[in-house]
């Protein structure tokens, strides 16, 4: 992805956090009929290799994942984004030479995408991303809540998918090349409409 030195963001940890509290992704594949696209919620193992591994499953009624085993995939992962108004800056009242534009977080994983049809693999991943997103609910919901014999007629319906981070880039293009007086407008004039964003500006603008 197109990466102004500014707005690169390489702390694993950063990246990593970002997947965790963004797990939505975007997994693209190259099939015979060209792209394929589909977004499905991930679970980040940060143990498992050097950058962390990907772990997911799709329907079998989902034909992306017939083409993917061995093949090399890239995941997507939007955090906060949100555009920006002209009027959020002082230069607009300086010098009126502004445009608008957009402000986001991302993260670009690849890597070689491996099936996994297996029960007791299927078993875990849907339980721990079930355990994981429940995390704080009242009433929590666990797998172990439905009958064995339904939890297991829908195993034999998806496929999952690993996936061992090769590659890692974080982009947060968060108003760090504006003037300090634009970034302090750009976190006040969002600070209602999308707090998450105004967070990031003050915090990566140091305003």
């Amino acid at each position: 992805m197109y990466q102004p030195p500014h707005h690169r963001e390489d702390r694993l940890e950063v990246q990593h956090a970002l997947i965790q509290s963004h797990p939505f992704g975007l997994l693209t594949s190259s099939g015979t009929d060209g792209l394929l696209a589909n977004a499905i919620p991930f679970l980040l193992q940060q143990t498992l290799g050097p950058l962390g591994a990907l772990e997911a499953h799709m329907a079998r009624a989902n034909g992306q994942w017939r083409e993917i085993d061995g093949q090399q995939v890239l995941v997507v992962f939007q955090g906060p984004q949100s555009y920006v108004s002209p009027s959020f800056y002082e230069t607009k009242r300086e010098t009126g030479k502004v445009v608008p534009t957009w402000n986001y977080a991302m993260v670009q994983v690849r890597g070689v995408a491996r099936l996994r049809s297996d029960p007791d693999w299927l078993g875990k991943q849907i339980d721990a991303l079930t355990t994981r997103h429940e995390e704080g609910r009242t009433p929590s919901w666990a797998v172990s809540d439905a009958p064995r014999t339904y939890i297991e007629s829908q195993l034999r319906g998806i496929v999952g998918i690993e996936i061992e981070i090769a590659a890692i880039e974080g982009k947060w293009k968060v108003s760090q090349n504006r003037p300090e007086a634009d970034r302090r407008g750009v976190a006040d004039g969002l600070s209602q409409s999308n707090p998450a964003m105004a967070d990031l500006v003050r915090r990566y603008g140091n305003v």
